[in-house]
């Protein structure tokens, strides 16, 4: 069942809800809306009542800041997570994968009402003697998405926030995602916006948090994002990590590799 709801500006979220149970939300990341995340609510349905969105400007929701030429403000992002946990009935359960791991525990940082937080290989900068992004790749990153540019803020980030190898961007426009990707590829300002991926993570900030929080990654992934991973069990007190074997950055095209640890760790 898909609903639409109103943020603090006035855009509109298309929520999708499925299930019965205790709320819980899902956030996809860069490039992620709704349909990326229907999988594994499918999988937590028969537990939870499970509500996806698509973020701000993809698919059918709407940014009326950016509309009103505004900027790509992170705060917009986290008023729309408040009005879906009001939705759900005033708190829920989060789970963010990616650059949604970061919204979702930035939320909770704020103070929004979660019961728990799950998160799947956050993109913080744990480790300073890993590789990372120039720091203007935000300031490029939104000067592309200004002019509309859906292909070089696409190419841009998958080189330079990913660090994929050009034949491998190259050979992806020439497949079916590329055009998915162009779809949610001027939003991508906010998903930079919450990692500040070429600053390292405020490990102190996190250690606020008091809620019960899961990190997990999986044991295929990039170096970097496992170490964004742990540094979140690392630094909230009583957190827990998991590890799921043979998975990558790609664990939501295998919703029921992630489902039981979710399960297990919502309650």
């Amino acid at each position: 069942m898909t609903e639409h709801i109103t943020s603090r500006d006035g855009s509109t979220l298309a929520v999708d809800r499925v299930g019965e149970g205790p709320a819980v939300i899902l956030v996809g990341g860069a490039f992620n809306d709704r349909s990326t995340v229907a999988g594994l609510a499918a999988e937590l349905a028969s537990n939870y009542t499970v509500l996806t969105y698509d973020r701000r400007g993809r698919a059918e929701s709407t940014d009326k800041a950016r509309e009103a030429g505004g900027d790509f403000d992170p705060a917009n992002e986290l008023d729309d997570l408040a009005a879906v946990l009001e939705h759900a009935g005033g708190h829920a359960h989060l789970f963010g994968h990616s650059s949604g791991a970061i919204l979702v525990l930035e939320g909770a940082m704020r103070g929004l009402p979660a019961d728990s937080v799950a998160i799947y290989e956050s993109p913080f900068r744990a480790d300073p003697d890993l590789p990372h992004p120039p720091a203007d790749l935000l300031d490029r990153l939104t000067a592309l998405a200004e002019k509309g540019d859906r292909d070089g803020a696409a190419s841009l980030f998958l080189a330079e926030a990913i660090g994929l190898p050009p034949e491998i961007v190259s050979g992806m426009k020439h497949g079916p995602v590329w055009a998915f990707f162009l779809g949610n590829a001027l939003t991508l300002p906010y998903d930079v916006g919450f990692s500040r991926p070429s600053e390292l993570v405020d490990r102190d900030r996190l250690g606020t948090l008091t809620m019960p929080v899961l990190a997990v990654y999986g044991d295929r992934t990039s170096p970097n994002l496992a170490a964004g991973a742990k540094v979140v069990a690392e630094s909230v007190p009583g957190a827990r990590l998991a590890v799921l074997p043979g998975e990558d950055h790609g664990v939501l095209q295998h919703p029921q590799a992630l489902a039981p640890t979710l399960i297990e760790f919502f309650g």
